[in-house]
């Protein structure tokens, strides 16, 4: 059996003898961390045509040239979920993004509140955390990044058919699970979102706009205080539980 020491991700399409080049810190990874040289074999993925055996053919310190031979796993389909939230200290977010793709997000928009404690993100960042993310879960796709957006452009922009799942700290929510399954039915596949706010909570003003909007689904976590990384993952481990692809 082939001995795979790395999955990467990348953009070119994959077939039978593509070749592709790796470069950046993936070829830095394979050389320099690593050590692969000729011969080594690595995975490769690109979110639209599964997974594929990959061949090393040179290996240098800027990139690397890697022939496609065949196909591991066939692209399957994935839920259509939309994490949005509001950014929180650096670390947090990279925890949010990290643990969200592992969790089979499939968009992330990061979202400014009156309460959010940054007014900037950095796109790129969060696009690397997704892919190195997904690289180390197995997964086969890496989660679309969207352009952040102010609160009352997201609410405008967001699909009057889509429900939109919101964690209400006031506790006028309803339970998740029961939310959820409404949206249970066999075969379903209606788009979702879920809305997980900052960590000083909605503002009085914000929380009429999202009261004013037919599409949210208000939603109760629990009896406790989440910190904001944490209803992220709760609701979204739920949400595959329920009605994901788990």
């Amino acid at each position: 059996m082939a001995v795979v020491k790395i999955r990467l991700f990348v953009e070119d399409d994959l077939s039978t003898d593509a070749p592709l080049c790796i470069a950046g810190r993936q070829a830095h990874h394979i050389g320099q961390v690593l050590r692969l040289g000729p011969g080594d074999l690595v995975a490769v993925f690109n979110g639209r045509h599964g997974e594929w055996l990959g061949r090393i053919d040179a290996a240098g310190r800027k990139a690397c040239a890697v022939t496609a031979v065949r196909c591991l796993r066939q692209q399957p389909t994935e839920p259509g979920l939309t994490l949005a939230f509001a950014p929180i200290k650096k670390t947090g977010t990279d925890f949010i993004v990290e643990k969200a793709t592992e969790l089979g997000i499939s968009r992330l928009v990061p979202v400014f509140t009156e309460h959010t404690a940054t007014n900037r993100v950095n796109d790129e960042r969060l696009r690397i955390n997704a892919i190195e993310a997904a690289q180390q879960c197995g997964r086969l796709s890496v989660p679309e990044v969207g352009v952040a957006k102010r609160f009352d452009d997201f609410l405008q922009t967001w699909p009057m058919t889509s429900p939109l799942l919101l964690a209400d700290e006031t506790g006028t929510g309803r339970p998740l699970t029961s939310v959820l399954s409404e949206f249970a039915e066999p075969g379903a596949k209606l788009a979702h979102g879920l809305l997980i706010g900052p960590e000083g909570g909605f503002s009085t003003e914000e929380f009429v706009k999202l009261r004013a909007m037919s599409f949210v689904r208000f939603i109760d976590l629990g009896p406790r205080i989440l910190r904001a990384e944490t209803a992220a993952i709760a609701a979204l481990a739920c949400w595959q539980a329920l009605i994901g692809d788990w």
